[in-house]
């Protein structure tokens, strides 16, 4: 009989971790091997010399022992206790927040300092009284703010992060894998001192544990990645273990064993990645240990992520931008992921989610992905007939999380979870051929390839085998009742002679319960019905005012009583007792069918891998059907890639999505030779709300996706730098100064020529002789890269830049004076339109004083002093017939370079486009002086 989880006690998980010991296995983690050889038996993991595959404490496999993992802690009572299997026991499809499973294993406080102290803190649902906890072999503390709360019933990735040492330090390992994702996913790079590139990709995954090791904030000696890590997720559960666990040849004989055959490419690209192979043995070392499960051979998803492969935009960059959470309300979708989110699955919004975050650099993947989105946009029947196969998808890659892991411990709900899942993988594998059906007309060479994908024959024997065991009318449903039903009925009549007894038996009991339920009606005369929900079973359900109730009340016998409305539920003695006749047949049929199913999953477990193939599939198709329906909704363009950044008539996506009236369109131009664009205008003129437009706009494209505008064009970027001030912020205190050099400090020692680079508003913080010195130097500095700078800022003394650098253009936002008759004042009337030039608003505090109650003599002096400044500085500037020259020389230069690369013209229309060019550089040159003509 299987155990049931919530009477499962300390001592058997004890039991588990010493009959492995006893057997001979190694206990020394990952830097030894073990020695027995294991083998299968109806799905559970087994050591050679056990043969109950039910027992309470079920033999761990090779390298799985818990010593040293099992974090000790002091209940109220003074007792330590171990931990409970946790997490492990949540099954696919279960609601239940898996907090308390987390607080079993994670003690909290509510900072990170005095690491030594083995007082850490307390557990999110326990009382104020603090927790002490002991040091264990392995663990070195784990602690994580209450506020973290909320976080974890939401994320389920955990990661370890390992850096070099020595002479190897800022070389850094991090090893990640999703608890309801079977795919582990590596990662090594170089890093420089601010650790940017991990700090994104954290931000990135939204852990919701970081493991490193202990020697990382040994007291002391805290190395800075630690410090930085902690800082910036406050809201994280941190656990350190011994360095020795991150074991880089204990990590390659995991991928090995691991891996399924699909992906065995992947031990290439990491047998020399010592970094990211250690952190991957201390991950899957600890991920056994928490989920009490282990997984299957051969049965993980292993991939190694490299850097280059994909765009890199910084944690900043992404909240200043906004693209997946809304700055003023989280719960807000006024996001870029909001605008594109039309996905139908799970999987497939977060491939959405993870493609915003980290864009594609490899034109090629992009247009293949663009040329999808228009064939879907082209072929309504195809956009429809997918979208409509793709909502009938459960998250196949959670399905897959499941099925690939092994219980250490066979309970009730672990019985209960894999009957499910084989009913969900059944419903999944009934979706192929529809797919297949829907793809089969489809002319792109992705679609194509997805449609060549599901032809796999291991699709169709795992079908095969799953209806030669399972009902052909058994499949998913909605609701508790309907779906135990399912799970009941799931097997077929006539394989297991006990089963179809026991189930007879519920049968008998359920119709019982609705006999009584109708006898009970007629008795009171009253409109009764039978009820039911997973937490209470059945229950009864009265739908009455009271003023119908004899004297008001529900008769004596009713027990358990709850209103909401003019809906009375309750239940009676005779009924809770049937209820539990009802749970014990329950649990002997889930019991007997848990048998077979774990004997078929052992029969198809060799061809389930093909399923992670249908989960890329269908997630990668749901996105582009996403990016389809945002463009039927809107009038969005295909974008083109060049070596040029030309938009034209854009808009913002996300104020399109908020505004009343579509945002006013504007035009934008960047090539090599004017890669520098400085905007000036007003406050509130639209300056900020542009420049995060096109860092949207050029993200929406490298994704695959289209574009806000009329035309448009980008060069592949390979990073995105914002730095993003209030407008309507006149920000001076000494902090946000500090704020704005660290982010340009940021930018600086990060950017390159194929960057993007957005500033807003730098130099506020400080007077304006130094606010206007550092943007100067600050400018000259990107001025000798070839990234995409957009500068705005509103000290126009930047916008004579131009006289000394050619590839600087400045632009500014037009505005109107508007008097009004009324009360005979000037107001200003934001157009929002982009013009070429700097802006003539000038001195916008003296405005603010014309229309103050200062004086009028003060005003008059005020702009008198200006003006006498203002000239000077001016005949400073002032560009000479030689530096006009030798600007209209580079432009025509680099228009010629653009022609020769990117023209598509005919010939005849070449010669006009030269002709014009030619009159624009004689229109820019400056008229000879007479001198120089004589010569």
């Amino acid at each position: 009989m299987l155990k049931d989880s919530s009477k499962a006690s300390a001592g058997g998980w004890a039991t588990s971790s010493e009959s492995h010991t006893a057997s001979g296995s190694s206990t020394s983690g990952l830097g030894g091997r073990a020695e027995p050889t294991t083998r299968y038996a109806l799905g559970l993991l087994q050591t050679p010399g056990s043969t109950d595959a039910f027992s309470s404490g079920a033999a761990r496999p090779s390298g799985s022992s818990g010593e040293g993992l099992a974090p000790s802690r002091a209940t109220s009572g003074g007792r330590v206790k171990p931990p409970a299997p946790g997490r492990g026991e949540s099954y696919f499809g279960d609601k239940s927040s898996c907090v308390e499973n987390a607080s079993t294993l994670n003690l909290t406080g509510s900072s990170l300092q005095g690491l030594n102290s083995t007082c850490i803190g307390r557990t999110p649902l326990s009382s104020s009284r603090p927790v002490c906890r002991n040091r264990t072999p392995l663990i070195g503390y784990s602690a994580t703010s209450s506020s973290a709360v909320s976080a974890h019933t939401v994320a389920s990735v955990i990661v370890a992060v390992v850096e070099g040492r020595g002479l190897a330090r800022g070389e850094v390992g991090m090893a990640s894998i999703d608890l309801k994702n079977p795919e582990v996913i590596l990662s090594q790079f170089a890093d420089n001192t601010t650790y940017a590139k991990v700090i994104t990709k954290l931000k990135i995954l939204t852990p919701l544990e970081i493991i490193m090791s202990n020697t990382a904030c040994d007291a002391g000696s805290t190395t800075k990645l630690f410090s930085l890590i902690t800082e910036h997720f406050k809201n994280v559960t941190f656990t350190t273990v011994q360095r020795k666990y991150f074991n880089e040849t204990k990590g390659l004989e995991y991928i090995e064993q691991l891996c399924a055959s699909e992906f065995s490419t992947v031990f290439m690209e990491v047998q020399s990645k010592y970094y990211c192979l250690a952190a991957a043995a201390a991950l899957l070392k600890y991920v056994e240990f928490i989920q009490n499960s282990v997984y299957a051979p051969k049965s993980l998803k292993v991939r190694f992520q490299g850097s280059e492969k994909t765009a890199m935009i910084d944690s900043s960059s992404a909240q200043n931008l906004e693209l997946v959470i809304n700055n003023r309300d989280p719960r807000n979708s006024h996001t870029l992921f909001g605008v594109l989110n039309y996905t139908k699955t799970p999987g497939g919004s977060r491939r959405l989610r993870s493609s915003i975050l980290e864009p594609l650099v490899d034109a090629e993947t992009i247009n293949m992905r663009l040329d999808c989105v228009q064939e879907l946009l082209q072929d309504e029947e195809l956009f429809f007939g997918l979208q409509a196969v793709i909502s009938k998808f459960l998250d196949t890659e959670q399905l897959l999380s499941v099925l690939v892991q092994i219980p250490k411990q066979d309970t009730v709900k672990t019985a209960e979870s894999k009957i499910t899942n084989l009913i969900y993988l059944k419903h999944t594998l009934e979706l192929v051929e529809p797919l297949k059906a829907a793809l089969r007309s489809c002319n792109t060479s992705l679609l194509k390839a997805y449609y060549n994908s599901l032809e796999d024959t291991r699709f169709g024997i795992i079908l095969e085998k799953i209806t030669t065991v399972i009902n052909d009318d058994t499949r998913y449903t909605k609701g508790c009742l309907s779906m135990r039903t399912q799970k009941c009925y799931a097997v077929k009549p006539n394989i297991n002679e006990f089963l179809d007894i026991a189930r007879r038996t519920y049968t008998e009991i359920v119709d019982d319960i609705a006999g009584m339920v109708t006898q009970l009606a007629e008795k009171y005369s009253l409109p009764m019905k039978t009820g039911f929900s997973s937490a209470r079973g059945f229950f009864i359900q009265l739908n009455a005012d009271c003023s119908t109730l004899p004297h008001g009340q529900l008769p004596p016998e009713f027990t358990k009583i709850t209103k909401m409305k003019n809906t009375y539920s309750f239940t009676s003695a005779d009924l809770i007792k049937m209820n539990e006749r009802c749970q014990e047949s329950l649990r002997e049929i889930y019991h007997m069918t848990y048998l077979i199913v774990c004997k078929l999953l052992n029969e198809i477990y060799e061809h389930i891998h093909c399923l992670y193939k249908l989960s890329d599939i269908v997630s990668m198709l749901d996105m582009l059907l996403s990016f389809a329906h945002a463009c039927t909704l809107s009038d969005y363009v295909r974008p083109e890639f060049t070596d040029t950044l030309a938009i034209k008539q854009g808009w913002h996506p996300i104020l399109e999505k908020i505004a009343v009236e579509k945002p006013v369109s504007n035009n934008t131009y960047l090539t090599e030779g004017n890669n520098f664009v400085i905007i000036t205008g007003p406050n509130m003129s639209g300056k900020s709300t542009y420049l995060k437009q096109i860092a949207l706009c050029q993200i929406m494209a490298q994704i695959g996706s289209y574009v806000p505008a009329e035309y448009c064009s980008f060069r592949i970027t390979e990073q995105i730098f914002t730095r993003i001030g209030m407008d309507d912020d006149i920000e001076t205190s000494a902090s946000t100064f500090m704020k704005e050099m660290k982010e340009i400090t940021y930018i600086i020692q990060n950017a390159n020529d194929k960057s993007l680079i957005i500033i807003d508003e730098l130099g506020r913080g400080t007077s304006a002789e130094e606010g206007i010195g550092i943007c100067y130097a600050v400018c000259e500095y990107l001025l000798n890269l070839k990234a995409f700078t957009l500068f705005a800022t509103h000290f126009l003394e930047l916008c004579h830049i131009d006289a000394l650098y050619p590839n600087v253009e400045n632009y500014h936002f037009e505005v109107q004076h508007v008097r009004s008759s009324a009360v005979n004042k000037e107001k200003i009337a934001y157009t929002y339109t982009l013009s070429k030039g700097y802006t003539e608003e000038k001195n916008y505090g003296l405005k603010a004083a014309e229309v103050s109650s200062l004086p009028s003599s003060v005003i008059l002096d005020a702009k008198e002093i200006t003006n006498r400044i203002a000239k000077q500085i001016l005949h400073r500037q002032k560009s000479t017939p030689e530096m006009m020259k030798q600007r209209a020389v580079y432009h025509l230069a680099m228009r010629l370079l653009q022609t020769v690369r990117n023209s598509r013209l005919d010939p005849d229309s070449l010669r006009i486009y030269l002709k014009g060019l030619k009159k624009k550089y004689e229109a820019s040159c400056p008229a000879p002086r007479q001198n120089d003509e004589q010569q």
